[in-house]
């Protein structure tokens, strides 16, 4: 796909199969088991058998390879497998790639999957702990001798300027946070079921790293999730209404680092999410007026905001009114402030029953569903459309 063109993905393929583990703070297994039981649980969904498989694409952060999950699931041959990098960002790019190796019939039937033991294992929040030297990592050189350690931390620098930039304060973040956890509130299979939270608890919340508070940041959870991609012609043929995949797109910025991109003219938007951004409108010939539900890679609040006004529903500084005023439902599963924080891919699967019209909290007539992943590294984006 060039970021000037317009690409041919679109319409050949579709998500017609979702599962998950549940969603927990310690889940007393394996990550590998994770992964079985959610890529046995979204074959279940589509219908489909494990000898049916015949891809898989997974993050290069995940610990079970490939070969690993496909022997333990009982699948046969594969003749497609592939990993994407930089975190959360990979999350709509292994759908990407599935739907490129199902369009160019490099593979049938491929399984994308993550899973991880995040609250009881290795935990992203506490930072960088040890890191093998290597190109990327040297960037990280420049930020943590100063104290800035942990994803929070550099992701309120980007925060503090947003504000400042736009005179607004931190609670202008608090609308994210009310928004998602409203969601999971009736979510049961929320970390959040039940708990939802007012403005008021938002601000009275910690600091984290000012001007973010503990509320402004995603939670830690143990669980696996599994998407299944096929051709859309066998996608009719199968138990659910399929998704189809109507654009799919990656980007870096210029100047891209891995959280850490402050040497930028502008610190105030995500340049890689306005690569994605521009990419998807133009290949899915749809613009932001046409999207029936957002489903926005939340990881911190602020980033939020930056890709409301990166996609252009709304102008620089008018996110915060923009979700206040719940213009465009977003997150309706909680989010990962509000359900779990699956790198995403619990997010393509909200979008996956939104198309369905399966979703707990459903929105009528939902036809169309942009969905983002990570924020702040290379990234990638989806928009799903209901078929015909």
């Amino acid at each position: 796909m060039s970021v000037r063109a317009k690409d041919s993905l679109g319409g050949r393929a579709a998500i017609v199969g979702i599962g998950a583990t549940e969603f927990s703070k310690d889940s007393g297994r394996s990550e590998l088991k994770l992964a079985v039981e959610a890529v046995g649980a979204a074959l279940d969904d589509a219908g489909l058998s494990p000898a049916d498989v015949d891809g898989m694409v997974t993050f290069t952060m995940d610990t079970s390879p490939e070969i690993t999950v496909a022997q333990a699931a009982g699948m046969g041959d594969l003749s497609f497998f592939s990993r994407v990098h930089y975190g959360g960002g990979a999350a709509c790019a292994t759908v990407q790639q599935a739907a490129l190796a199902v369009a160019t019939g490099v593979a049938e039937v491929v399984v994308c999957y993550r899973a991880f033991n995040e609250r009881s294992g290795r935990r992203f929040g506490s930072g960088v702990q040890h890191r093998e030297p290597s190109a990327e990592g040297a960037a990280l050189g420049w930020a943590l001798p100063f104290g800035l350690l942990t994803p929070a931390s550099w992701v309120a620098m980007a925060a503090q300027r947003y504000l400042h930039a736009y005179g607004l304060g931190p609670e202008a973040f608090g609308h994210v946070a009310v928004m998602d956890r409203a969601y999971a509130a009736t979510n049961p299979a929320a970390y959040f079921h039940r708990k939802p939270i007012t403005l008021e608890d938002h601000a009275a919340s910690r600091w984290i790293v000012e001007p973010l508070r503990l509320l402004d940041c995603c939670q830690e959870t143990d669980g696996g999730q599994a998407i299944v991609v096929t051709s859309v012609e066998r996608a009719r043929d199968l138990p659910h209404r399929p998704a189809v995949i109507a654009a799919a797109a990656q980007g870096a910025g210029r100047g891209q680092e891995q959280m850490t991109s402050f040497y930028r003219d502008d610190m105030t938007g995500l340049p890689e999410m306005g690569v994605v951004a521009g990419q998807l409108w133009r290949s899915a010939g749809l613009a932001p007026g046409e999207i029936d539900v957002g489903i926005l890679y939340d990881h911190f609040t602020p980033f939020v905001l930056m890709q409301l006004e990166e996609f252009g529903f709304c102008g620089p500084g008018e996110a915060a009114d923009f979700v206040a005023e719940r213009r465009l439902p977003l997150n309706t599963h909680g989010g990962q402030l509000g359900e779990a924080y699956l790198h995403g891919m619990n997010g393509i699967a909200e979008a996956v029953r939104q198309v369905r019209g399966t979703a707990v909290n459903q929105i009528a007539g939902a036809a169309t569903a942009l969905v983002t992943a990570g924020t702040g590294v290379p990234t990638s984006g989806l928009i799903l459309g209901a078929d015909g």
